[in-house]
C-alpha cells in the first residue's frame, strides 16, 4: 500500500498478560505497515500487565500506543471499549498472548481493499507444547457463493487473523458480552448476516496462536452451550440465505459436537466422548420439533433417513466404547444384586 502506517487501530484485550504482553507489542511494532493505533485494554489485572504494555510505548510514535484500564469485565467488554476508543477506519484484533508475523497488516489491508471487503482473516499458526501446524482457513472457508453461509457451517475464525471495518462493528453493536465463548464467531456472523457484507480468506498464515492452559471440561462445555445459542441466532437470517436451512444447521451442530468429541477423546474423557452422540440426537429432535417450518425440515422422510444415521452413529460409537462401559454396567449389576 502506498500509505507509511495502515489505517487500523489494533485492539489488544489484557488480563493478567505481564508475560506475554511484551511480546505481543512487539509484533505489532515490528509490522512492515505500521497501524496508525494501538489500543490495550486492561481487563482488571492483578499482575504488572499494565507496567508492561507501558515499557513498550518507546517502540511507538508517540500518541500511537493507548492503554486503558477497567474493572474485570470480560473479553468481549474489553474489546468493546477499545473498539468506541478507536478513530481509525478499520479494527485488527490481537490477543495478548499471542503475536502477529511482521506482513500481516500490509497483506491483510492489500488483500481488504482490493476489492473493498467487509472483513478479511487468513491463515495462522497453532502453537502447540509440542509444535507448531499451519490451520488452513482459506481452503476450509472460501466454499460456496455465500460466505455467511460457510461461515456458518465451519465455524470458528480466531479473532487475530481478521481486519475488518469498523464501521461494520459498530452497526451491529460490536462483541455480545453476555457470551461466554465464541464471542468472536458471533460478531462475525452478524456482520456477514447483511447481504451488502463482503469477506474472503487468504491462505497465507500471519499470525500464531498460543494455546494456554485451562479446563478442557469447562472450555469445552462452554463453546458447546455458546455455539449452539448462535446457531440458533442466526437461523431465521440462514432461512433467508439456503433454501435447506435445517439441513445446514444440523450440520452445524454435527460440527460441533464432533469437535468436543475429539477434544474429549484426545484428553483421555471417554465417557464424555461417549455420551457427546446422545447429546447430539438430543438437542438436534428438540430443535426438529420446535421447528414450525417444513420446508426446513425437508419434510418427515428427512427425519426418518437423520433418525436412522444418528443410531447408526451411536451403534459405532458405543461399539468402540464397549470396554469402557461394560466394566460400569457390571458394577451397575452387582450393586443391584442382579451379578
Amino acid at each position: 500500500m502506498p500509505h507509511d502506517t495502515a489505517p487500523v487501530s489494533v485492539i489488544i484485550p489484557a488480563y493478567n498478560a505481564a508475560t506475554s504482553i511484551q511480546q505481543a507489542l512487539k509484533s505489532v511494532a515490528a509490522q512492515t505497515l505500521p497501524p496508525a493505533e494501538v489500543i490495550v485494554v486492561d481487563d482488571g489485572s492483578s499482575d504488572d500487565t499494565i507496567a508492561m504494555a507501558k515499557a513498550m510505548q518507546r517502540l511507538f510514535p508517540a500518541g500511537t500506543l493507548i492503554i486503558i484500564s477497567q474493572t474485570n469485565k470480560g473479553a468481549g467488554a474489553a474489546r468493546n471499549r477499545a473498539i468506541d476508543a478507536a478513530t481509525k477506519s478499520y479494527i485488527a484484533f490481537l490477543d495478548a498472548d499471542d503475536e502477529w508475523l511482521p506482513t500481516k497488516l500490509e497483506r491483510s489491508m492489500d488483500v481488504l481493499t482490493s476489492k473493498n471487503y467487509t472483513l478479511v482473516a487468513h491463515d495462522y499458526m497453532d502453537v502447540m507444547p509440542n509444535g507448531e501446524e499451519h490451520v488452513d482457513c482459506a481452503q476450509r472457508f472460501n466454499e460456496g457463493p455465500d460466505s455467511f453461509v460457510t461461515l456458518y457451517l465451519k465455524g470458528y475464525i480466531p479473532s487475530i487473523s481478521v481486519v475488518t471495518q469498523r464501521a461494520a462493528v459498530l452497526d451491529v453493536g460490536g462483541f455480545d458480552e453476555s457470551l461466554r465463548n465464541a464471542q468472536d464467531f458471533d460478531l462475525w456472523l452478524n456482520i456477514l448476516s447483511n447481504p451488502k457484507a463482503t469477506f474472503t480468506v487468504f491462505g497465507e498464515p500471519l499470525a500464531r496462536y498460543f494455546h494456554t492452559p485451562g479446563g478442557i471440561m469447562s472450555h469445552t462445555e462452554r463453546r458447546i452451550t455458546c455455539c449452539i445459542q448462535i446457531a440458533h441466532r442466526y437461523l431465521p437470517a440462514l432461512r433467508l440465505r439456503h433454501k435447506s436451512a435445517f439441513t445446514i444447521f444440523t450440520r452445524r451442530l454435527a460440527n460441533v459436537y464432533s469437535e468436543a468429541f475429539s477434544t474429549y477423546l484426545g484428553s483421555g474423557k471417554y465417557f464424555c466422548a461417549a455420551i457427546i452422540p446422545f447429546r447430539f440426537a438430543v438437542t438436534i429432535t428438540k430443535a426438529w420439533i420446535n421447528t414450525d417450518t417444513m420446508s426446513d425440515r425437508n419434510g418427515s422422510i428427512f427425519f426418518m433417513i437423520f433418525s436412522i444415521w444418528v443410531i447408526s452413529i451411536l451403534g459405532l460409537y458405543l461399539s468402540q466404547f464397549q470396554n469402557l462401559i461394560e466394566p460400569v454396567m457390571g458394577a451397575i449389576r452387582r450393586a443391584v444384586g442382579v451379578e
